[in-house]
């Protein structure tokens, strides 16, 4: 069975009751529709990967999943004190929508490395985006890490809602630490 529009719409915030099917598969579908904003598609494909990922898991977090299915694509996961790898995973989600950062440096530039540390790349990027009408969102890992995803800023609340259902943490790109 494969998702539809009539039993998944991206439009509205998630609630069991509207959309009937309370299940992690059918809020696993609604958050890689929220974090591929206007590419379904990548969606689909993604959450065909994820179900069979999650067939094969010993996980009962789908965020270990969904991290893999959606990695450098949809989403990003990089070392607590990699700045450069964050700053091209940022680039890469960005470039989907024709956006791009303004750093505040080069970050080609290896002084421009020594002078920031993650969570303040996070903020910049989060107030670089915002005017454009899209979020930068962390998600909390247990290794000490850094990972994300961008949205649709008309979609944080929904996003709110599922990441809670599906019992991921989530912080908005100015709230990391």
């Amino acid at each position: 069975m494969s998702p539809s529009d009539d039993d998944f719409d991206a439009e509205h915030s998630f609630d069991e009751d509207e959309h009937g099917d309370d299940s992690v598969e059918a809020r696993v579908w609604q958050l890689l529709l929220l974090i591929n904003p206007g590419d379904e598609e990548t969606a689909l494909q993604q959450f065909a990967v994820y179900r069979d990922a999650a067939g094969h898991a010993d996980e009962d977090e789908p965020i270990r999943v969904i991290s893999q299915v959606i990695d450098w694509r949809s989403g990003f996961h990089v070392d607590a004190d990699d700045t450069r790898t964050l700053v091209q995973a940022i680039d890469e989600l960005t470039s989907r929508w024709n956006l791009s950062v303004e750093w505040d440096g080069d970050p080609d530039d290896d002084d421009f490395h020594t002078d920031v540390d993650v969570p303040s790349l996070f903020a910049t990027a989060y107030d670089s985006l915002t005017p454009y009408g899209y979020t930068l969102w962390a998600w909390e890992t247990d290794d000490g890490s850094y990972a994300g995803w961008m949205t649709l800023t008309r979609d944080n609340e929904p996003l709110r809602e599922l990441a809670t259902a599906l019992g991921i943490n989530m912080r908005l790109g100015t709230e990391v630490t």
